[in-house]
């Protein structure tokens, strides 16, 4: 499978391996700006290329532990060392989950800890909810984002964003209505809780954060990859090209055949791909 143009549908259906590699992790827990306490795993890869480190940040609902988390990861880390974290409200993170929000606050915080362990080019990899957040960190943390005020030691050398939405509160499909109702109602909230373990904070943004395609255009010089499936069934194609869109030619963007949503729908030669784009692009 090779990756076309922007708006090109690439390659054959999706079907992920469940084949995975498990290896011991080193496991820390960090601390943020805002003083949440983040869950991070350290993985130095089957075949590691020294200097550089994969960061992969899970969508809603994830988790470090999760077994789709766990096999992305353990795919990328064929290509190069992977780090894996919980966002807060998910798994043993702390505090409650702000949906896309404060998250990129526990994101900078887990590429700090990247540097700390020697890696001297970090690649974010974002799926879903994950997939905005890595956006919105690009934009603060990039070599753009440096030059105001963003902190080098958590500063990504490239951003693959991996079926993330272009804009927020999008209710256009079922599934994000459902979304919707988990993070709007008192009952939604109490069902994610007790069933999905993950705490979602009661109130509203305030202010609202930059949306994804807001963020995009701020990213550049860093190296971005857009990765969408053609039946993604949270977030249509006009997302991802709205998202290549903004980015004015400074995006690549990859529309995968046959492929759904996520990380339950990204396949292994698919995660392959998006290693060796990092290796080739970070830094």
């Amino acid at each position: 499978m090779s990756s076309g143009p922007a708006g090109q549908v690439t390659g054959s259906p999706h079907r992920p391996s469940l084949e995975t590699t498990r290896r011991t992790p080193l496991r820390r827990f960090l601390r943020t700006v805002d003083d949440v306490t983040i869950d991070a795993a350290y993985d130095p890869g089957t075949r590691p290329s020294g200097d550089l480190a994969i960061v992969v940040a899970h969508g809603f609902t994830g988790d470090l532990d999760r077994p789709h988390v766990r096999r992305a990861a353990d795919a990328l880390a064929r290509n190069a060392a992977v780090v894996t974290f919980s966002f807060r409200g998910h798994g043993r993170s702390g505090g409650r989950s702000t949906v896309g929000d404060r998250e990129v606050h526990d994101l900078a915080a887990v590429v700090a800890w990247a540097r700390e362990l020697g890696h001297e080019r970090v690649v974010t990899v974002g799926f879903s909810m994950g997939g905005s957040v890595v956006l919105r960190h690009a934009a603060l943390y990039g070599a753009a984002g440096q030059e105001h005020g963003g902190r080098t030691e958590a500063r990504t050398d490239a951003v693959v964003s991996v079926s993330a939405p272009a804009r927020w509160y999008y209710r256009g499909t079922a599934p994000m209505r459902r979304v919707h109702w988990l993070v709007t109602q008192p009952m939604g909230r109490a069902v994610t809780r007790c069933y999905l373990h993950t705490r979602i904070h009661g109130r509203g943004w305030d202010p609202v954060p930059a949306s994804p395609v807001e963020s995009v255009p701020l990213i550049a010089p860093t190296p971005l990859l857009i990765v969408h499936g053609d039946i993604d069934g949270y977030f249509p194609v006009d997302h991802p090209r709205m998202l290549a869109e903004a980015a004015d030619g400074h995006a690549e963007l990859w529309l995968e055949r046959g492929m759904g949503h996520a990380e339950h729908a990204a396949d292994d030669e698919l995660l392959a791909r998006i290693g060796e784009w990092a290796a080739t692009h970070a830094g």
